[in-house]
């Protein structure tokens, strides 16, 4: 009897299932009752994973797991090698980068974590009091001085405190100091021509057969440095600010990437200050040039980043007038 109702139904189930849209059909599913008579019952419809509660998609998500390391001390130089390459690709696109340099002197602190970064093609002013750190600054990038720690490379990958002050020079990085250091016996040509670039002895450079290339630098290097019409006067007949000149003429003689020019205004007439701020920015088209000033008219004149060191580290770094309005820069440089 049982089966003949189920049988009598079933045409009814069809009808109904025609009606029913898809993904809501109730499945029927046979239950005995109290009395022992078969009834249907909806069953329960398969979860979407759009229906699906947060909990249940963050189970789903893949976990990712720590690197752990079987030995600590393994995890530790892991770390310290993303950290050196880390600090490789920072480096990458720079001419001049120090990071975290010490130099300390007889218990005295010259210069105290110092971090500084010089992009090819800039000229970056520095300035700060003394007893700032600025000549130590410039001994160690050229050799002089050894620092304590910290990292000091040039031209991305060259680290220059593996080499000696010779070796630096070579490598592109030319220095001028305060004082103006040039063959007075010598005419101004000849100071030129002695500097050029190359394996020679004194007596090669002054007597050797000169060509046409050579001439024509020599000529470049006098224009730019506005002595041209000097070129056959001894050094020693020229102004204080013409052998400063001169010197920076030298120094490009030799091709440097990285020029280092340490108070180039110091002692000059106001007409030969603003004149340098000209030649400075032109020879900072085609190389990059750090230039340690006091002169603050000067610095303005050159309209270029400011890096205040004190202490030994930058107190401030930005525009001229943005750290010249800092309050610490004040207080311990500029005065109120």
């Amino acid at each position: 009897m049982a089966e003949a109702d189920v049988t009598n139904r079933k045409p009814q189930d069809e009808v109904q299932a025609l009606f029913e849209p898809q993904g809501v059909r109730e499945e029927q599913t046979p239950r005995t009752d109290a009395e022992g008579h078969g009834e249907r019952r909806p069953a329960a419809a398969p979860a979407s994973p759009e229906s699906a509660p947060p909990q249940a998609e963050a189970a789903l998500a893949p976990i990712e797991e720590p690197v752990v390391s079987p030995h600590p001390y393994a995890t530790k130089l892991r770390e310290q090698r993303l950290a050196k390459e880390a600090s490789g690709h920072a480096r990458r696109d720079t001419l001049l980068y120090l990071d975290g340099v010490n130099k300390s002197f007889d218990g005295f602190k010259a210069i105290n974590k110092l971090s500084l970064v010089v992009a090819r093609g800039e000229m970056r002013a520095i300035i700060g009091p003394n007893g700032a750190g600025k000549t130590t600054m410039m001994d160690i990038i050229t050799g002089k001085t050894r620092p304590d720690s910290g990292e000091v490379f040039f031209n991305g990958d060259v680290d220059l405190t593996h080499h000696d002050e010779a070796a630096i020079a070579s490598m592109g990085i030319g220095r001028k100091f305060q004082k103006p250091t040039v063959f007075e016996s010598h005419t101004v040509e000849d100071n030129i021509r002695l500097s050029l670039a190359g394996p020679r002895s004194v007596l090669e450079a002054l007597f050797h057969r000169k060509d046409q290339a050579e001439r024509d630098r020599i000529d470049a290097i006098l224009e730019t440095t506005r002595l041209t019409e000097k070129r056959k006067l001894l050094a020693a007949s020229l102004s204080h600010g013409q052998k400063q000149w001169l010197e920076i003429g030298m120094l490009l003689a030799q091709d440097p990437e990285l020029l280092l020019v340490d108070e180039p205004v110091a002692g000059m007439t106001d007409a030969e200050t603003e004149e340098t701020a000209r030649l400075l920015r032109e020879i900072a088209r085609t190389r990059s040039v750090v230039v340690v000033e006091h002169d603050m008219s000067f610095v303005r004149e050159l309209g270029v980043k400011v890096t205040c060191l004190h202490e030994g580290s930058v107190l401030a770094e930005g525009p001229l007038d943005q750290v010249s309005a800092d309050p610490k820069v004040i207080e311990v440089y500029l005065g109120r």
